[in-house]
């Protein structure tokens, strides 16, 4: 009954918007006020309120410059609003007025933007396409969130008046994806895909092998996929990425202007490829497949040659199919391989990914080999973590080794808010909402040169997560703050200000139908809700 009287009500205020009349209660409804130009999450550079609010309508066009990739970007405009505006939206290169996407000299880099918004429309400027597409996202948030959803909603769809001029304080602002402990379809990467662009990030770190699963077919080693791809935590049915699979992926972050980063762990968390190739075992004998969850007992045999046979193969095919230009290839928890074989390891390893034109990127225990030139290392210690660890992580960045940053216990995503919380683990301790937000990337490592810090990522493991309500609950408050402290100064992060911007988020996560987690740390009900 309460889903016929939702539809009578829809059905209703679809009728009164066509015949142009506004759906209001028993009361009239107040006065609509345009979402502030600071609203926005994650915080912009610079944000100068002022001016007359402008009003999308229905003889609204979207009006790009002559580039294939601002009209691209303006059909992801018109596509995103049409369905709750029931507008037309056409997207046009002449006239003026209504919403512009224009590319332009200026000094935005390759991922700023201008926002300028008046009575007469919004005009969005940038450098590079990039640019656009993040205005693009700040263009949504100062709409209301119902714009979000998939039916005619009844408006008024204002922006603030004003301008907004914003740069990111980091190239390097990631998330990660295990879809090796528990596979993820297409559809539910491309879903988490959308959800990342809404806050700027700009790299999806995609970690397709462990003990639990190899997700990538490989033609030249097809028993990986075939067998070791055959299941995963809890013996599921696990799955793989055929290569048009991943192609379709790496297609559709790159629309969203997000680049691949493949990971291939080795030489430890490898026991899926140990599995399926005996021969990659130093005694020959194959291990069953893995459906638990504990870490460090794998390895792959430094000592054979076949090994580096099989490293070559994985990434000469992986980097043909990434056109971004890094290629991730762990090196953490290597528990069961010598300190020495680790070293001998990686010193063969990292000139093959720098032979098929790719920068190594490797989880922070790289530091105690060698890190080839250029490489990134991506710390996930712990406050708690050693001084003599974090020392080692210093100095190599002091030699010129980019960092990234990923603290188990800030940005972990799949740590557990609190001993309440039922999905994710807790070895790195409880990581509620303000914690993940209340650090600086720049500061957070004693001796590291602030120009070493590349950016920061978010990782999600998935022990414990398998479809797309899990990522979400995990995900949504924490990666917001993520996002913020790659994207924006260290001057704006204030968590006092953060929180309530946070809550004004969570309409539109509604509207989206993003599940996520009620923390009381957050003022929900100051926003509205």
């Amino acid at each position: 009954m309460r889903q016929h009287h939702r539809t009578l009500r829809l059905l209703g205020s679809l009728l009164l918007v066509a015949m142009g009349v506004s759906v209001t209660g028993a009361a009239p409804a107040p006065a609509a006020s345009p979402t502030p130009l600071d609203r926005v999450v994650p915080a912009p550079a610079s944000v100068a309120p002022g001016g007359s609010a402008y009003r999308i309508t229905r003889g609204t066009h979207i009006r790009v410059d002559g580039s294939r990739e601002t009209r691209r970007i303006g059909e992801y405009l018109a596509k995103l609003l049409r369905p709750s505006t029931g507008y037309r939206l056409p997207v046009t290169d002449v006239g003026a007025g209504g919403i512009r996407l224009r590319l332009a000299k200026g000094p935005f880099g390759a991922e700023g933007y201008r926002l300028d918004s008046g009575r007469k429309g919004v005009t969005i400027t940038a450098a590079a396409p990039a640019g656009l597409f993040h205005g693009v996202q700040t263009l949504r948030q100062l709409l209301p969130a119902a714009v979000e959803k998939n039916s005619v909603q009844p408006g008024p769809w204002l922006v603030a008046g004003g301008t907004v001029t914003d740069t990111p304080r980091y190239g390097w602002r990631g998330a990660m994806l295990d879809v090796s402990r528990h596979f993820f379809t297409v559809d539910q990467v491309k879903r988490y895909i959308d959800q990342l662009a809404l806050y700027k990030i700009n790299k999806l770190h995609l970690h397709l092998s462990d003990d639990q699963g190899w997700r990538i077919a490989i033609d030249s080693w097809p028993r990986l996929a075939a067998y070791g791809g055959s299941t995963q935590v809890g013996g599921g049915p696990g799955g793989f990425y055929t290569k048009a699979d991943y192609k379709e992926i790496v297609r559709y972050a790159s629309s969203r202007y997000l680049e691949v980063v493949p990971e291939i762990d080795m030489p430890g968390h490898t026991n899926a490829a140990l599995a399926s190739y005996a021969e990659l075992n130093c005694d020959g004998v194959a291990p069953p497949l893995y459906t638990g969850t504990e870490v460090g007992f794998s390895s792959l045999c430094v000592g054979k040659e076949i090994t580096y046979d099989f490293v070559d193969d994985v990434v000469r095919e992986l980097a043909a199919l990434t056109p971004g230009k890094y290629l991730h290839i762990g090196g953490d928890e290597a528990h069961s391989t010598s300190h020495e074989d680790y070293v001998a390891f990686m010193d063969r390893v990292q000139p093959v990914v720098a032979k098929y034109g790719k920068t190594v990127v490797g989880w922070h225990q790289l530091t105690g080999a060698t890190p080839a030139k250029g490489a990134l290392a991506q710390y996930w210690g712990l406050d708690s973590t050693s001084a003599e660890e974090k020392a080692r992580v210093a100095k190599a960045a002091q030699s010129g080794t980019g960092l990234i940053l990923s603290p188990a216990d800030r940005v972990y995503l799949d740590m557990k808010y609190t001993k309440d919380t039922p999905l994710g683990l807790s070895w790195a301790g409880y990581v509620e909402v303000r914690r993940s937000y209340d650090w600086d990337p720049g500061a957070y490592l004693p001796g590291v040169p602030g120009g070493a810090v590349k950016g920061v990522e978010a990782p999600m493991w998935s022990e414990t997560l398998s479809n797309s309500e899990h990522i979400e609950f995990m995900a949504f408050p924490r990666l917001p703050g993520v996002a913020e402290l790659g994207w924006s100064s260290a001057a704006s992060h204030d968590w006092s200000r953060y929180k309530v911007r946070l809550a004004a988020q969570a309409e539109r996560w509604d509207a989206l139908g993003i599940e996520w987690y009620r923390s009381p740390q957050v003022p929900w009900g100051a926003a509205g809700l």
